[in-house]
């Protein structure tokens, strides 16, 4: 489990096509990486993968077929910035929302607009997971945890303080990037809970 706080922006080192899916190596950057372990899961842009590998400063992962479609992984180029979280403990402050890094499907950034010393961003959503998204809850963007502010039938806002930018890859994004996103447990839960009692 996650929570959406991005805890270092690092780069694709490499992307190793092998047998249909891809090995990835990451450059963590500015991402604390002590007393990292074989297995250990960690975060990038919002998709949980397993270190298989590491080194000093870098660490290696596998990405099935599955996670290449169903993310931006598969697109990303060496030297792209990414997102790094590395799994919570039973100890940590819990300061975004309970993220599984189980990406449920990609967005596109439609619009970027000052706001203040802010910015409001917009992103379009597929139809099937707008239906979780509610105004005030909270979405898993590339692995960061934000608010909603405003959704409707093709998308949704979200306000980025100068802080997130400066210390996530938004800093790097764009209008037309494609983004993973990760939808509310919580709204997930509710909805088998309910469909259940239905039945």
């Amino acid at each position: 489990m996650f929570t959406g706080i991005i805890e270092g922006v690092g780069r694709l080192a490499s992307l190793e096509h092998r047998g249909g899916d891809v090995r990835l190596t990451v450059d963590v950057g500015t991402l604390a990486f002590d007393a990292v372990r074989l297995g250990e899961s960690i975060a990038v842009n919002g998709v949980c993968l397993t270190v298989i590998e590491y080194g000093a400063r870098s660490f290696a992962a596998d990405a099935s077929n599955e996670t290449l479609a169903l993310t931006t992984l598969g697109a990303l180029a060496v030297g792209d910035a990414v997102n790094l979280e590395r799994a919570m403990r039973p100890t940590d402050r819990l300061g975004g929302h309970l993220v599984s890094g189980h990406v449920d499907g990609l967005g596109r950034v439609e619009r970027i607009e000052p706001d203040a010393r802010a910015q409001r961003w917009r992103f379009s959503a597929p139809a099937p997971l707008l239906r979780y998204i509610a105004k005030k809850g909270s979405i898993c963007v590339d692995g960061v945890s934000l608010t909603v502010n405003e959704v409707d039938d093709a998308g949704f806002e979200v306000a980025l303080i100068p802080h997130t930018v400066a210390h996530t890859r938004f800093a790097h994004t764009q209008v037309g990037d494609a983004v993973n996103l990760e939808i509310d447990l919580v709204a997930r839960y509710v909805e088998r809970l309910l469909a259940g009692r239905a039945e």
